[in-house]
């Protein structure tokens, strides 16, 4: 991909280039991890705020990895400079999340077919509903061969993608794990809704980093940098080919 002279208020590449396949992962320690242990021939094309982005080639395969920072609003941000201004066309977040099912352990592995939230962010679309945010059905199809071909076991379902960190309801997890809700997270459904919006493709893959049942859990050093397995998993789906760009769609 050739460089880019365009920036935006949270990124600028300054003539680095950005692929049309982004990971997203939220922590820019975990984008750098990624970027220094996958990726070949790597530049670094973002540093503002201090979310790290970086671009690469993965097997043959060029791909960008940049941190997304924590919650709706921030990744909702960056994938709508990602695409608007780079022309990003896919858009995956491999990221951890909390298992809400008692059986779920650290370091499985779970991919957002759906994201609820309790966010009103999808509201400022005006839609006269409500909106289902929902995962890019070819990259998680694919995900799922991927996962059949290594041998490895993908749970896929329904995520929440919560406003709330430290919430002060300690029932109200129990409530989406009754409905079938694997885990809880605060990204996705943003991202889900500016990908429809835009009209391309999106993906949240998840690392468990604890259990909320069993209060089995991971360490930040851990999260950093022993989430290999779901990246490994993930960075495959780079080389399908991509949707149209939002410019060529009609």
């Amino acid at each position: 991909m050739p460089p880019t002279t365009a920036s935006t208020p949270h990124i600028d590449p300054q003539g680095a280039p950005i692929a049309r396949t982004v990971f997203l992962p939220g922590d820019p320690l975990r984008a750098r991890f990624i970027a220094e242990t996958y990726l070949d021939d790597v530049v670094q094309f973002n540093a503002v705020r201090g979310q790290l982005g970086y671009t690469g080639t993965y097997q043959g395969e060029e791909v960008s990895v940049m941190g997304s920072g924590m919650g709706i609003p921030s990744i909702s941000l960056y994938a709508h400079e990602l695409i608007e201004t780079f022309g990003a066309t896919r858009l995956i977040r491999v990221g951890s999340c909390g298992a809400l099912r008692g059986d779920l352990a650290p370091y499985e592995i779970v991919a957002a077919q759906g994201a609820c939230t309790d966010s009103r962010f999808a509201h400022h679309y005006n839609v006269p509903g409500t909106f289902a945010p929902i995962a890019s059905f070819s990259l998680l199809a694919e995900l799922d061969r991927l996962s059949r071909a290594r041998g490895s076991e993908l749970h896929v379902g329904n995520i929440l993608s919560s406003d709330v960190f430290y919430g002060d309801d300690p029932d109200a997890q129990k409530q989406w794990a009754k409905l079938g809700v694997l885990g809880v997270e605060m990204e996705s459904a943003g991202l889900y809704a500016v990908a429809a919006r835009h009209g391309v493709e999106a993906l949240g893959v998840f690392t468990v980093s604890n259990n909320l049942v069993t209060g089995a859990h991971t360490s930040p050093a851990e999260r950093e940098r022993s989430f290999t397995e779901m990246i490994e998993l993930a960075l495959p789906l780079a080389a399908l080919p991509h949707p149209a760009a939002p410019a060529e769609r009609g």
